[in-house]
């Protein structure tokens, strides 16, 4: 097996590390391989339990779901579902399965496959569950035939077909066979049960993974692409020079400077379109110095928001939990916004009036702009006599920390992307007490808040909706659990050679294979 070094990969363009990750040149102009250069590892192929924009790479090109998202604004479009019917009330699904869908042993994909892959979602309750969670339960999902399933929800959600691309259909022939002592995870951790165009070839953690195209795939049409590769390549800028120098066909992770950088370069295209995209420090609010709710304030009135927003480029700040736009946001919110006296009276009220503290935040290596806002904190946190430990780690590593209280950082970077276009993608996966223990809300939890979100995901009535969380909102701004950041524009580049690609603004970092092509 080629270890595939920083050093040799800068050495050979897409073709030869396409070749070289292949076998042979010859092997390599019968393929079409797409190189994706990216900053994060995938640290789990479980499609019940792996979260993040790597492992959403991962999972929605080797696995299906019953329903998928294209365009812009994105809608729900046939996938694993070829059909489905709606009851008046909302409360009633009905899908009929593709009779061609079929798993990678060459099984058919059936109603009983979906109903136990909802149910192990819910059995293991991490991952994407929240997204169902109170919504579906496990008498929720029923075949009607081998072919059809029914869906009866515990209560309305009007976002029910928009969570539906995240809900995978796993094999329950392979799971069991495989299940162990904990539902399948060990064997799923690093395994593929699933039905999707692409299946893992080759996993290097920390340097490469390589999919590629499952023979007689059941699905029809779709780009000429054989198989692809995840670099995983730390830094932006060497992500940008791979792609310049035809080593890399797509790059994900790329800052406002790379952007700005690769203008006009000729065989490069860039993609810079908004999106509900967030970004947020958020808070140890369950243990530490910032368990003290005016500390927190006092670092919110500190932080000088403009110089956050003068090193990010192609952003704007937020105006509370919500990105500006989405339904029931609501722009008249009064935030913090920099004011040291307001900072000085709250850090007064504090059990730290004089500072006196040193604090760690931990934000992901080669990110260069959250390394630079990390270092925009610790200069205003200086004013307020408190130190900051900077820590650059990999993702992995960050989410590890985030499992209990005691190891999570006083301060977490995180980027939160919408993976559908409805408040409750960002209410509940970042502020619902369910979700503490995972990155998107490590520790922060509020009953009230709990209660609104639940209620929220639940109205019909968009009036009354709306009303749900213009209340949320408040509530959570004055708990201050978040340092509010920036709201980015999507940054993708990619070489002209790649063809078909189509903006959609949920995960569209998480490059979808099948409708690629490389010329």
């Amino acid at each position: 097996m080629i270890n595939l070094t920083r050093r040799n990969v800068i050495a050979v363009g897409a073709a030869s590390f396409a070749s070289m990750a292949l076998g042979g040149p010859a092997d390599a102009q019968s393929r079409k391989i797409l190189i994706i250069a990216s900053n994060q590892d995938i640290p789990n192929f479980d499609p019940h339990i792996a979260t993040g924009y790597s492992a959403s790479m991962l999972l929605r090109n080797t696995y299906d779901s019953l329903v998928r998202v294209e365009g812009n604004p994105p809608k729900p479009v046939p996938h694993l579902a070829a059909s489905w019917t709606v009851s008046p009330d909302g409360t009633e699904y009905v899908f009929k399965l593709d009779p061609a869908a079929k798993f990678s042993d060459g099984s058919p994909v059936t109603a009983e496959a979906v109903q136990y892959s909802f149910n192990r979602l819910l059995r293991l309750n991490k991952g994407n569950a929240w997204m169902i969670a109170g919504i579906v339960d496990e008498k929720s999902v029923q075949p009607v035939d081998a072919q059809t399933v029914r869906v009866k929800l515990v209560k309305p959600f009007v976002a029910f077909l928009q969570v539906l691309p995240w809900v995978w259909v796993v094999n329950p022939k392979e799971v069991e066979a495989n299940k162990g002592s904990d539902d399948g995870q060990t064997y799923l951790r690093s395994n593929i049960a699933g039905s999707g165009a692409f299946r893992v070839r080759r996993a290097e953690p920390g340097n490469l993974y390589e999919l590629e195209r499952v023979a007689n795939g059941w699905k029809q049409g779709g780009g000429n692409l054989t198989g692809a590769i995840w670099k995983i390549t730390r830094e932006t800028s060497s992500q940008r020079l791979m792609l310049q120098r035809g080593e890399a066909h797509i790059a994900v992770d790329l800052t406002s400077e790379d952007m700005d950088a690769i203008k006009g370069r000729p065989n490069v295209v860039s993609v810079i379109e908004p999106e509900y995209r967030t970004f947020s420090i958020k808070m140890n609010t369950e243990h530490g110095p910032l368990a003290d709710v005016n500390l927190r304030k006092a670092i919110s009135y500190a932080f000088n928001y403009q110089a956050m927003l003068d090193s990010g480029g192609y952003a704007k700040l937020m105006t509370g939990p919500l990105p500006d736009g989405i339904f029931g946001h609501d722009p008249s919110l009064e935030v913090y916004r920099t004011n040291m006296e307001k900072a000085k009276e709250y850090l007064s009220k504090s059990k730290y009036p004089n500072g006196g503290i040193k604090l760690t935040i931990a934000h992901v290596s080669g990110l260069e702009q959250q390394r630079r806002w990390s270092l925009v904190l610790l200069d205003n946190l200086k004013q307020l006599n408190i130190e900051l430990d900077v820590k650059p780690m990999i993702w992995p590593d960050m989410v590890g920390l985030t499992r209990s209280p005691e190891t999570t950082p006083d301060f977490f970077c995180v980027y939160q992307t919408a993976n559908y276009g409805d408040p409750d993608n960002i209410a509940f996966a970042a502020y619902h007490s369910s979700r503490n223990g995972n990155w998107q809300n490590p520790v922060y939890s509020n009953p009230k808040v709990d209660d609104l979100i639940m209620r929220a995901r639940a109205e019909t009535d968009e009036e009354k909706r709306k009303a749900l969380y213009k209340e949320f909102q408040q509530v959570v701004i004055d708990d201050a659990p978040d340092i509010f950041g920036v709201l980015e524009n999507r940054k993708l580049a990619l070489r002209s050679e790649v063809q078909n690609f189509r903006f959609t603004p949920v995960a569209s970092n998480a490059i979808e294979l099948f409708p690629l092509s490389l010329r």
